[in-house]
């Protein structure tokens, strides 16, 4: 299996922090039922995204984008050093998973022109900072750290004051620190990023979460962050995920960009979906299935 795709002249890698058991599927995912993840469970064990105790399993990766004039980092993952005391496996975690597999794309920190995030939940901000000396200062000293200005607004405590404790304590570490240092460039639905990348709002897991549409030499891929965390969404896009703020607005995105991807023979590729992680969304009737890109 690659960690390596090709779309043109650019060059996409992927860089996993964890890929490992998350949450029971029917917690994950409140609109599957024992009968309906009974009639599933099969194909999904088989793909590595259930375990024997029914257990979602989940990938949580970044990808590296290698342009001819740019290197984009899109999410950042999980980070080390973070208080996240109701995540075990991400509480304050140590190891150097991430940095040795960057280094394995054939990328340092210095090299990252611009980090992309899809939206602003802990698992896609994490390596947006690092800790220095007792402070946060950002991973990426040359990047320009690109944010939905809409998602931005939302998670900001100063902007928005019923934000649990945990969501003030990430934007806190994870994208405070950035704006602090003038790195922070904010976007809207339809913006560029030179003449392969552009902005598309995919709001309901968050109300400013995008997708990043990539294009190049007559291929489309798209970065779709969390609007779907696993491979059953795509056959059952009316469930959404127990972290989407909208869970309704979710699913009727969720159908929009599976019906985008099919129709344009895109390239998908999710934030979290196990090894071999991308693939290709295909009609079936009136609904979808996907192909994995091997």
């Amino acid at each position: 299996m690659s960690l390596t795709f090709k779309a043109g002249d650019l060059t996409i890698h992927r860089v996993i922090e964890q890929e490992t058991t998350f949450l029971p599927a029917t917690e994950m995912m409140p609109g599957l039922t024992p009968e309906v993840l009974a009639e599933n469970r099969s194909w999904m064990q088989a793909a590595k995204a259930l375990d024997a105790n029914d257990v979602l399993i989940l990938c949580f990766q970044s990808y590296v984008v290698k342009t001819p004039h740019h290197t984009i980092l899109i999410d950042s993952c999980i980070g080390n050093d973070k208080p996240r005391p109701n995540r075990p496996k991400w509480n304050m975690k140590t190891d150097d998973t991430y940095m040795r597999a960057l280094a394995a794309a054939g990328v340092s920190v210095a090299d990252i022109d611009y980090v992309m995030c899809t939206h602003l939940h802990v698992d896609h901000v994490g390596w947006n900072t690092k800790l220095d000396n007792g402070r946060w200062v950002p991973t990426f000293p040359n990047a320009k750290y690109v944010f939905s200005q809409i998602d931005r607004d939302y998670w900001d405590p100063a902007k928005n004051p019923d934000l649990d404790e945990e969501a003030r304590m990430i934007f806190a570490d994870s994208v405070h620190p950035v704006i602090a240092s003038g790195q922070d460039h904010l976007v809207a639905d339809g913006d560029r990023l030179g003449d392969n990348l552009a902005i598309q709002l995919t709001p309901g897991h968050t109300p400013g979460a995008v997708a990043i549409r990539l294009t190049d030499g007559g291929q489309e891929g798209l970065f779709t962050g969390d609007v779907m965390h696993h491979p059953i969404q795509v056959y059952r896009p009316c469930w959404s995920s127990r972290f989407c703020t909208d869970p309704v607005q979710s699913a009727d995105t969720r159908e929009k960009v599976l019906g985008q991807c099919a129709d344009c023979n895109a390239l998908m590729l999710p934030a979290h979906f196990g090894a071999p992680h991308a693939g290709r969304v295909r009609r079936k009737g009136d609904g979808f299935f996907f192909a994995f890109e091997e």
